[in-house]
């Protein structure tokens, strides 16, 4: 036999589970009535007040196309310019054996020391290839007929003889490779 205690417990835990099952029906079955539904109105009447702002697109405009250089006043810049090859006292000798120097671009040299030795000065420069070659006033060196015109403790003074892209003539300027310390 069960006590009565055991017993009262059973029974008051299976009321519990009933009385809970029914609350939860009966707030279920509220929950789901279409009555009073002010939201779902308001919902369905704002769609309705809308009307969308949509801007007309721009009008498109005919394209006219210019031809360039009708007037023959430029340079087409879509073709090979050929320099001219005026004579000019500035032409360097383009017949004259290349120096050893004058394979490497002047950007990739580097001056590193000065050395004297019988009055005459030499500048020592290192190329690409981690070499070290002594250069004196009136060697070539670069790819741009560059002369070698001065040496200081400072720097490697050149003047270098380059076509001009637009006549075609040959100009100087002067360039300087600074020391590397």
């Amino acid at each position: 036999m069960i006590p009565v205690s055991e017993y009262m417990k059973t029974k008051f835990r299976a009321l519990c589970y009933v009385a809970c099952s029914s609350m939860f029906a009966v707030l279920l079955t509220a929950c789901s009535g279409d009555q009073g539904d002010d939201l779902d109105q308001y919902m369905r009447d704002a769609a309705k007040d809308v009307q969308p702002k949509i801007q007309p697109l721009p009008e498109v405009k005919s394209y006219m196309a210019l031809q360039y250089n009708a007037d023959n006043t430029l340079v087409d810049p879509f073709r090979a310019r050929k320099a001219a090859n005026k004579s000019s006292a500035l032409q360097p000798n383009l017949n004259r054996p290349k120096e050893p120097m004058e394979a490497y671009p002047l950007e990739s040299l580097k001056y590193v020391g000065m050395l004297s030795r019988n009055k005459l000065t030499y500048a020592l420069v290192k190329t690409p290839d981690n070499t070290v070659q002594q250069v004196k006033v009136g060697n070539y060196v670069g790819q741009n007929f560059g002369r070698v015109m001065q040496i200081t403790d400072s720097e490697l003074v050149l003047k270098e003889t380059i076509q001009d892209d637009l006549s075609g003539d040959w100009i100087e300027r002067e360039s300087a490779v600074a020391l590397q310390e």
